[in-house]
């Protein structure tokens, strides 16, 4: 379902309701004003005109929609609401039908109402597309335009306090943002020029200039609204079965009620029997408890395509993880300077900056970052040169100097002799050269995402028994995150496509997998697990559309909450199943023995819907907690500093 459906829909349900309202307050009165005149006129005439109006009133609403429910193959809880009324109104008993009528419109109302309250994430994700733009013209002047008119390339102006109209790419102007509806993340995001941004985030600080690369429903929040919609119209296993049994439910009670009728020749018991027995409470137990759930996960930037999928995360017995942008943040950090005796760490890192200002590899940047920090001077150099996969090379004051791996400076004659000052396990090295001397190396990091050990560590107290690290890097880089992650088992230097072997062996020995990745060169693997994760969505499409569940942000908090949810899930939906057919069964049984009067059933009737929908409500609520954590980076930008440039100890 589109979101411009569902606002419609949103808008016919709010119209409806008024309209209830109007007359349930109308048949009210009436009802009201029919029980003054028994007791003020001795005549019953008035009082029983004045009840036959307002069973009327209420009644005949409640048959229009039993007839429709028919017509359309529905067989569910409005007919035998209909017949108790129409029974009750056959027999002359106005004011009984009435006030059946009532209480049944009062019901739905309420439960209308309460569940609205559960989709109260979803509206507002609709709510949240801007209507209008501030475009710039190629001279810079602005003119107001339709958000949904915009294109890939047009320029917009977003002062502080508007909804961003697209995602796009800041040009010009510094300002904080708040993502929280797209992401879950609870602090606001600094976004400069050159950074992207999403359509419906809020502009809270400067004015920026935005390029739109994504306008409308293919924008980030329109995928995500999208998602959440289709995931609110797919069914559980429990719905499906309450489906699959529907039919019969009906003729089952019709059948009962007759055979009531037949030995007591009370019509009560039978208009008793048909209210308590409207399998409204069931019908209701499920899908109010999944939209709550949908809800609080959306609010939380997690995304559940499918109901189904929900489901399954609650027997999850092993994880896959990716190393690479999942466990760490895919950033390289240099962290370790191992400068050889008679040389500076300040001259080792100018010497290695010096040549690698000159290259984009994610190493350089590391390298030049670490040197901006540590304010070295960064020479100039002549004759710069790069070999793929091996290092940089070229001249400072008509010395040759050399920055890459061991094995390609040996290959140039470098001598590996480190004295002291013995490479460690676990880093990713850059070992530099000047005039064929080493000068020393340079340890590089992919930092391990500050709450990913504790993730683990839930995990494993949820009962997942396996909690296996994949990656491509080398042995000794893996078994240092692997141990800082405590994951169970760890494979390196593996390829993409021997990542299935590794899920398949999982499954082969009974595991339900869940393989968590960033969606792009995880997919292979994300389509063999039970459960597909892919982490940091928001802005990728991939990532949105490879696996069955996407967050938005990269916090790996959100997969302990995924299983918890789910399994909190499954325990709502089987109270709700549960205390609806001991109602039934209970109330079906007193009814057919006279000990319920239909009025008092109307009533039982509301309030175990009530008991219900309120129970499950509270899944929306779910994951708060998450919400006040403070996050450690934003879209993979690592917040915590790096370590300063130091020596390594001998």
């Amino acid at each position: 379902m589109a979101h411009d459906q569902y606002s419609e829909l949103l808008a016919d349900d709010t119209g409806r309701a008024i309209n209830q309202i109007i007359l349930s307050l109308l048949g009210g009165v009436l009802l009201l004003v029919s029980l003054i005149a028994r007791f003020t006129f001795e005549q019953p005439f008035f009082s029983a005109l004045v009840a036959f109006l307002a069973s009327l009133m209420l009644g005949v609403p409640l048959v229009i929609q039993a007839f429709k429910d028919l017509r359309d193959g529905r067989a569910e809880m409005n007919e035998l609401v209909a017949l108790g009324v129409v029974a009750a109104f056959a027999a002359g008993e106005y004011m009984t039908a009435g006030t059946i009528a009532f209480f049944m419109i009062l019901a739905t109302l309420v439960e209308r109402r309460t569940a609205l309250g559960a989709r109260k994430t979803i509206e507002s994700l609709i709510r949240l597309t801007p209507t209008k733009a501030r475009k710039l013209g190629p001279d810079g002047s602005e003119s107001e335009v339709e958000a949904k008119d915009l294109r890939p390339g047009d320029r917009v102006r977003i002062r502080p306090g508007d909804n961003i109209p697209g995602d796009g790419v800041v040009e010009s102007g510094f300002s904080t943002v708040n993502e929280a509806n797209i992401t879950g993340e609870s602090l606001p995001v600094d976004k400069g020029e050159g950074q992207e941004v999403f359509g419906g985030t809020i502009n809270l600080s400067g004015l920026i200039d935005v390029k739109i690369t994504k306008s409308g429903a293919d924008t980030t929040l329109g995928q995500v609204q999208d998602l959440v919609l289709q995931a609110e119209q797919t069914k559980s296993s429990v719905m499906r079965l309450v489906d699959r049994y529907a039919h019969w439910y009906t003729p089952v009670v019709l059948m009962l009620a007759l055979i009531v009728l037949v030995f007591t020749k009370d019509l009560n018991r039978v208009i008793a029997l048909l209210l308590v027995a409207c399998p409204c409470s069931i019908v209701l137990a499920t899908p109010t408890a999944i939209v709550a759930a949908l809800s609080a996960a959306a609010r939380l930037g997690v995304l559940v395509k499918n109901v189904q999928d929900l489901e399954r995360a609650r027997g999850l017995t092993a994880i896959l993880f990716d190393k690479t942008g999942t466990l760490t943040t895919g950033k390289l950090t240099v962290t370790r300077l191992g400068p050889l005796p008679g040389n500076e760490p300040a001259e080792l890192l100018s010497v290695a900056a010096s040549l690698e200002r000159h290259s984009t590899h994610p190493t350089a940047r590391a390298v030049m970052e670490i040197a901006g920090r540590a304010r070295v001077a960064v020479p100039d150099v002549t004759g710069f040169e790069e070999v793929s996969g091996r290092g940089v090379r070229g001249e400072l004051d008509g010395e040759q100097v050399l920055v890459g791996r061991m094995a390609w400076l040996q290959e140039q004659g470098v001598e590996m002799e480190f004295g002291d000052q013995e490479p460690p396990e676990g880093f990713s090295l850059l070992f530099v050269a000047k005039a064929g001397r080493l000068l020393g190396w340079i340890g590089l990091e992919d930092k391990t995402r500050v709450d990913a050990a504790q993730a683990m560590d839930d995990l494993r107290d949820l009962g997942v028994k396996q909690l296996v690290m994949v990656t491509g890097d080398r042995w000794s880089v893996a078994r240092r995150v692997a141990s800082e992650m405590h994951c169970t088992d760890v494979q390196a230097e593996v390829l993409p496509a021997q990542k299935l072997k590794v899920v398949d062996g999982l499954r082969a020995k009974g595991h339900t997998v869940a393989v968590v990745g960033d969606g792009v060169n995880d997919a292979p693997a994300l389509a063999a697990g039970d459960l597909s994760i892919a982490m940091g969505a928001a802005g990728s499409d991939v990532a949105i559309h490879s696996a069955s569940v996407a967050l938005m942000n990269n916090n790996l908090n959100r997969i302990p909450f995924l299983i918890r949810l789910s399994r909190q899930t499954a325990r709502i939906i089987n109270q709700g199943v549960i205390f609806s057919v001991v109602y039934i069964l209970v109330f079906v049984t007193l009814s057919a023995m006279g000990n319920i009067h239909p009025i008092v059933a109307a009533i039982l009737h509301a309030a175990s819907s009530l008991v219900v929908v309120f129970n499950s409500a509270r899944l929306v609520r779910a994951g708060e907690d998450l919400e006040t954590i403070p996050h450690e980076h934003v879209h993979g930008m690592q917040v915590r500093d790096t370590l300063t440039p130091q020596p390594v100890a001998s």
